[in-house]
């Protein structure tokens, strides 16, 4: 079976997105393993597939590299939102489901904003034994759970985040018995000038340092404004070093009205082979 795929980037994180909405595709866990390959696919962090519901323009469904079910991916709801007006599927403002929650995109120029979901499960301060490090790190649900860690919280060898050992550190909090089978992604941050937050992230499902991630750009950005009392707009530059931008506004203990903006664009187009 030949399929038409899209390859695309939003800030660094690489997507394989293909139009399902003929349901051809039946199991997304296997075709995400055989294209996300690096060396015997096509390579990226995830597969998107589009497929059609009732509830929106169309449904995304996102796959780990592992083939693991991702879950809300906000760099890959910006690409596959920027994939569908590209090719006909919906008008440049349009809602999309995941995970039987409806995101509303607006796709101008090479940016695209998404409205995200609420931020839930806010949890400072958590105390984590990790080898001979302990660490001080705070736990937050962006659509996706993530750990994020201050590298001033770390220890003193690791005092800047070029130095710091993403995915060694990363691989054992993901994997803590803290946050059950499921796992959690990991970022790591630093705060740069006015309100800038650099990161860099451990992702599960890819279980490596991807170049940027979406849901943890928010994380990052909320538990900054926690922290450091800086006010949205948050711009987040991930390792990639193309910058988002997290959108927020807060109230009592809660974050609401949630937006991510930033670059999306497609980087080439072609024909696979499948079983």
């Amino acid at each position: 079976m030949k399929l038409q795929f899209t390859k695309m980037s939003g800030a660094g994180n690489d997507f394989v997105v293909i139009d399902n909405r003929s349901g051809v595709i039946q199991d997304g866990e296997a075709l995400a393993k055989k294209l996300c390959d690096r060396r015997w696919g096509i390579g990226a962090d995830g597969l998107l597939l589009l497929q059609t519901t009732n509830d929106a323009d169309y449904r995304m469904m996102y796959y780990n590299a592992d083939g693991s079910y991702g879950g809300m991916c906000g760099n890959g709801g910006r690409c596959i939102a920027r994939y569908a007006v590209e090719n006909g599927i919906a008008g440049p403002t349009h809602s999309f489901e995941a995970l039987g929650y409806r995101y509303k995109s607006i796709v101008r120029d090479s940016d695209v904003v998404l409205s995200m979901k609420d931020p839930s499960d806010i949890r400072m301060n958590i105390v984590l034994r990790v080898g001979s490090l302990s660490l001080k790190a705070h736990f937050i649900n962006t659509g996706s759970p993530h750990v994020v860690i201050p590298i001033r919280q770390l220890s003193k060898k690791y005092d800047a985040l070029e130095v710091i050992p993403v995915e060694q550190i990363g691989r054992k909090v993901r994997n803590h018995s803290l946050f059950g089978p499921e796992g959690t992604n990991v970022n790591f941050i630093d705060r740069s000038e006015g309100s800038t937050i650099r990161m860099r992230t451990y992702e599960r499902g890819v279980e490596a340092e991807t170049l940027a991630c979406g849901t943890g750009s928010i994380a990052s950005a909320v538990i900054a404004s926690r922290l450091w009392k800086i006010a949205s707009p948050v711009t987040i530059l991930p390792s990639s070093g193309v910058s988002l931008e997290v959108g927020f506004k807060y109230a009592g203990s809660g974050f609401f009205e949630v937006t991510l903006k930033g670059q999306a664009i497609s980087t080439f187009r072609g024909e696979v082979d499948v079983e």
